[in-house]
Parts: C-alpha cells; sequence; structure tokens
C-alpha cells in the first residue's frame, strides 16, 4: 500500500501541470487584444462597479501618493533633495492614473446608474492626458496638480453617488511601470 502513495503523489502532480499548461495555451488566442475581455452583457452588468472601483482606487491612490504629497512637501521644487526620483515617480504614476481613470470611465458604461454620474466628468479625466509628462518634465503647475485633484474627487463622487464607494488604493511602484 505505500507503494501507491508516490505514484499517486506523481499523477496528481502530472495532472496539475498539464492542466496548467493547457489552461495557459487556451488563454493566449491571437485576437489581437491584449487583455481580458469580457463575453457577454451579464458579465459586464455584474463586475461594473466593483471594476470601476478597483480603478477608480488605483488611480487616487496614485495620484495622493506620488503626485499631491510629494508636490505639497516640495519636492518637485528645483533644488529639493530627491527632486528627479520624484519627478519620474509623478510622471508615471501620472499615467496611470489617466489610463485607471479611462478605464474606470470604460467600467462605468456597464452599469446605467454609474453611467449616467460619470457623463458629466469624461471631459476632465481627457484633460489629464498630457499631463504625466509634465509631471515628469517638471514643468507641472499648482493648477495641474489641482485639476488632478478635483478630477479624482469628481470621480469619487460620482461613484458615491451610483453606490460604488470609492477608496484610495496606492499602487506599487512595479504597478505603475506597467
Amino acid at each position: 500500500m505505500p507503494r501507491t502513495a508516490p505514484h499517486r503523489r506523481a499523477a496528481v502532480a502530472l495532472l496539475l501541470c498539464c492542466t496548467l499548461l493547457l489552461t495557459t495555451a487556451a488563454c493566449g488566442g491571437d485576437d489581437g487584444g491584449g487583455s481580458a475581455t469580457p463575453t457577454g452583457t451579464t458579465e459586464t452588468q455584474r463586475f461594473a462597479k466593483t471594476r470601476f472601483v478597483a480603478n477608480a482606487g488605483l488611480a487616487a491612490g496614485a495620484t495622493y501618493q506620488w503626485i499631491v504629497k510629494p508636490y505639497r512637501a516640495g519636492t518637485f521644487k528645483k533644488g529639493a533633495d530627491g527632486r528627479t526620483s520624484a519627478l519620474i515617480k509623478a510622471g508615471l504614476a501620472g499615467a496611470f492614473a489617466y489610463n485607471r481613470l479611462k478605464a474606470a470611465a470604460n467600467n462605468a458604461k456597464g452599469d446605467p446608474l454609474l453611467s449616467k454620474a460619470l457623463a458629466p466628468i469624461t471631459a476632465g479625466i481627457d484633460s489629464l492626458k498630457n499631463l504625466g509628462t509634465k509631471l515628469r518634465k517638471g514643468e507641472a503647475t499648482e493648477a495641474d496638480i489641482g485639476s488632478f485633484e478635483n478630477v479624482i474627487t469628481d470621480v469619487k463622487d460620482a461613484g458615491r453617488s451610483a453606490g460604488a464607494e470609492v477608496t484610495d488604493k496606492v499602487p506599487s511602484l512595479s504597478q505603475l511601470r506597467g
């Protein structure tokens, strides 16, 4: 009897490896898209608020941690210690936050109430497109930082009004890099 246990373990390990290999190969379709997409409207509707909250929370966390906080601390000023590093991180965070806000706006389309609440804010999100570059180059002003904060606040308020409470989730530096 004890001799079958190693065989059984080997068989289970082989089965798990094959399953993992097959599922990985099945996910690598050549549809041209690099990300998973919902297969039907039911799935889109079911997870729209959840995805919105996750994406908006990451955008809010990145904005506060890597843009607003260092700016208020004076780290972006010429001659400040760690300025170059802070500007690079802020540039990455700006691009990341813009990307997540666009994803959140796209997620909001799956929920009628959320879509209606977020509709007036989409122009504000689009206005942030080049702010990551301005931050990285050290050309961002108080007004630029304020516009980022205002858009994040508006997105949070829109989510709250639609029953999707957004809380800040600070992404790691590796998440910012993509």
